[in-house]
């Protein structure tokens, strides 16, 4: 593993990679050895991919990339126990979490935002946090749905709001994210089903892993 960066997924310089839905250490370290920089441990107990807290945090401690938990409408106890952990760098709101309640976070924190039209894009100016992560729209689910963002609506956003970090997420692959990312421009490109092995949401696949960050690296 690389030398200790917590900070790795805000800095600037190249594109980020974030790699989501890490269930287990053995898919965190392939993650960490092909190149990302930040790791999303989800902890929404409606995701396929959730992890108990208690279950992870030594070996999520121990990673030496930035460590974001996903959450969804968790509550203040919640988000409190997560803080006291001592494992995260950073929360990842993806629910309906108002802005005056993302900002009582003691950790940093990314607002990500279901982008079904620009006036979901607007609504995201009013968080207080420099870090949004942009994602598909579906009905069926808050995240990792595979469901891809517009990507004129996305570059505009991104070209007019130069002041925000942007995580681009939704139905990014190997295949597919380099385009993405010269169209759009994000600070960082995050992924979840794209990397998992067939058939399976709590498990990542070597080879597609690779292939993402590489891609995303050469974008």
């Amino acid at each position: 593993m690389s030398d200790i960066d917590h900070d790795a997924l805000f800095r600037p310089g190249r594109l980020r990679v974030k790699i989501c839905g890490v269930t287990n250490p053995a898919d965190a370290a392939l993650a960490i050895e092909a190149g990302a920089d930040a790791i999303g441990i989800n902890l929404f107990p409606g995701s396929k991919r959730f992890v108990e807290i208690d279950a992870v945090r030594g070996w999520v401690a121990a990673l030496p990339v930035t460590r974001v938990a996903v959450v969804v409408n968790a509550s203040r106890d919640e988000l409190a126990r997560i803080a006291a952990a001592g494992c995260f760098d950073a929360i990842q709101f993806h629910g309906d979490e108002t802005p005056d309640f993302c900002a009582e976070s003691a950790l940093s924190w990314i607002r990500a935002v279901r982008v079904a039209d620009p006036a979901s894009l607007d609504e995201a100016l009013e968080y207080a946090t420099p870090h949004l992560l942009l994602d598909g729209h579906a009905a069926s689910g808050y995240g990792g749905t595979g469901v891809a963002v517009d990507p004129v609506l996305a570059a505009a956003f991104v070209r007019d709001h130069a002041e925000r970090r942007v995580i681009l997420a939704g139905g990014l692959r190997a295949e597919n994210v380099a385009a993405a990312a010269r169209a759009v421009r994000p600070h960082a490109v995050d992924v979840a089903s794209g990397v998992e092995q067939r058939g399976d949401a709590r498990r990542k696949d070597a080879a597609k892993v690779r292939a993402f960050v590489a891609a995303a690296r050469g974008a």
